[in-house]
């Protein structure tokens, strides 16, 4: 432990990096100074070389003052972007649609070390949404505003339900509304704020099987845009971020031949991972972004360059 403990500060001290560490048990933690900076984390000691002491990353606090909602976020990539949040210091209030998921949310959190909880919330119901603002008024609103959560129901148009389109357009778009309005209003008193809409390469290049979904993201984009129009004299920046296909329990059940078909299309050659689109809305949702707003960043590795 004494060799890992002067090795790592070896490698902050060829990097100019005032740094104390304490170990207690398993788990150090950093004092990291950055020109009069302090940021401080604590992790679990999971290996016995660095970078992979933390998993491969070192967080800061630089959200330590934010409350972030995020919609979705019991798997995939709005669990990750909780995540995100949540090792820079945010308090995240983590959304699921059924009570289960909202407490699995709250317990992943506490077992983490984050601030913040999970709560149960169907984006399509007016009457759940209401709720959650009751909740949010009784503790407080969020300061960024991740909108997440969304379906899909594929098939050739000729073959789709009504319903099918009904419910990607509710959930997709218009719960896309009913939590932007919901949070706008304490933004626009702060004269500050953050919204991240997800939305989807297939809203940018479309995709046979798709329409509903491909006419819900694209939606995403236009509103994203207007809506940035409407409070940026107010503070507020409103961007959105449009994956491609990411390594998530939708995609690990494609079949090798589908899989090396999509690969074939994609630049990079590879899918992307959950923890690449967190790190583009952490992005957004940051001081450096400040003068971004209204765009549609693309994280897709090349599959679509338009």
């Amino acid at each position: 432990m004494e060799a890992l403990n002067k090795s790592i500060l070896d490698l902050f001290r060829a990097r100019k990096v005032k740094m104390r560490t304490h170990l207690a048990s398993k788990s150090m933690t950093y004092v990291i100074d950055f020109g009069g900076t302090s940021l401080c984390r604590t992790e679990t000691l999971i290996q016995s070389e660095f970078p992979y002491l933390y998993k491969g990353r070192l967080m800061t606090d630089r959200f330590k003052d934010e409350v972030v909602l995020v919609t979705g976020a019991s798997r995939g990539i709005g669990r990750a972007i909780a995540g995100r949040f949540g090792a820079e210091g945010a308090t995240v209030i983590g959304t699921a649609t059924r009570a289960e998921g909202a407490a699995n949310i709250t317990k992943a959190w506490q077992q983490a070390g984050f601030r913040g909880r999970g709560l149960a919330l169907d984006i399509a119901d007016s009457a759940s949404v209401r709720a959650l603002e009751a909740e949010l008024r009784a503790a407080a609103f969020p300061t960024i505003l991740v909108n997440n959560a969304g379906i899909t129901r594929d098939n050739l148009l000729m073959r789709m339900r009504e319903s099918d389109w009904e419910a990607v357009i509710n959930i997709n778009l218009s719960g896309l509304y009913r939590l932007s309005r919901l949070c706008l209003r304490p933004m626009l008193k702060a004269r500050a704020g953050r919204i991240i809409n997800i939305t989807s390469v297939v809203g940018l290049a479309g995709n046979a099987g798709q329409t509903n979904y491909a006419a819900a993201k694209a939606g995403v984009i236009g509103f994203t845009r207007a809506l940035a129009k409407e409070v940026g004299a107010r503070g507020i920046t409103v961007n959105a971020v449009a994956p491609g296909f990411i390594e998530t329990d939708m995609t690990s059940g494609l079949s090798a031949d589908v899989r090396e078909g999509l690969l074939k299309d994609i630049a990079l050659g590879r899918l992307g991972r959950v923890e690449e689109i967190a790190a583009a809305v952490a992005f957004l949702a940051s001081a450096e972004a400040g003068y971004i707003t209204g765009q549609t960043l693309s994280v897709n590795g090349g599959l679509y360059m338009g």
